[in-house]
């Protein structure tokens, strides 16, 4: 949560994200397609990791009698989702807390960008398994995040490319190297196999891959038909929270 409270990094956050993120407003344009292909057309959406608000401003011009409820644990973020979306903010309603704050729902449709990479995969899959409480029966679930194979030499080449990449957006000054264990402390990444997994045991089916931009995946996938799983992915002493990006 810590910088995601501090005053510089919360000013810097859209540029920094357009700089790190391949194609990040096509992955919103793309995001509301797979939603709109079986929301209503007056659709009550969960976003979860709101602050920002760049997919909540995308999603807004793109489906106008759609109604928003953005979750995000940081007020400042939540601060800058407000500017953002500037005459766009009647659309959404904006709390400040984790998945537990948000609403029962049930809602139409759920967005969770840039934001499941901050959990270990035990929080991850809680979080999904709340979502999918949320979400009425077939309902859609858009995520995206970084998720590469993570193993040794092959992690190591992905990140490498993450940071050329952010290095050429930043007019081409050479890279920083890569500490690949420090990133995987702060970031416990999973493979696209073990995401497509935890999605499935969370609740969700039909997990399809739609956006694959070097370390970044996203999935579009829809809440069972049935009741979603018990809660045995919770544990007392389980209470790692979500971040963002």
């Amino acid at each position: 949560m810590l910088p995601f409270s501090d005053p510089d990094m919360v000013r810097d956050y859209i540029r920094r994200t357009e700089t790190v993120v391949p194609g990040l407003y096509d992955l919103h344009r793309m995001t509301g397609l797979m939603l709109a292909e079986t929301a209503p057309q007056r659709a009550n959406v969960l976003v979860l990791g709101a602050g920002g608000g760049l997919e909540l401003r995308a999603l807004a011009r793109m489906q106008p009698h759609w109604r928003f409820t953005g979750v995000d644990p940081s007020a400042q973020m939540l601060d800058l989702a407000r500017q953002t979306l500037g005459e766009d903010t009647s659309s959404a309603d904006l709390l400040e807390g984790y998945i537990d704050a948000a609403p029962p729902g049930p809602f139409d449709a759920a967005v969770c960008l840039l934001t499941l990479h901050f959990l270990d995969e035990a929080e991850r899959l809680r979080t999904l398994g709340e979502i999918a409480r949320r979400l009425k029966p077939g309902a859609p679930l858009v995520i995206a995040h970084h998720s590469f194979p993570h193993e040794g030499a092959e992690g190591d080449r992905w990140l490498r490319r993450h940071a050329a990449f952010a290095a050429l957006a930043e007019g081409g000054r050479a890279p920083k190297p890569v500490n690949s264990g420090a990133m995987q402390q702060h970031l416990p990444v999973l493979s696209p196999r073990e995401e497509e997994a935890l999605m499935q045991k969370a609740g969700f089916e039909n997990v399809e891959l739609f956006y694959a931009a070097l370390t970044f995946k996203g999935w579009v996938c829809r809440r069972q038909d049935q009741r979603p799983p018990r809660r045995d992915a919770e544990r007392p002493g389980c209470h790692i929270r979500p971040e963002r990006r």
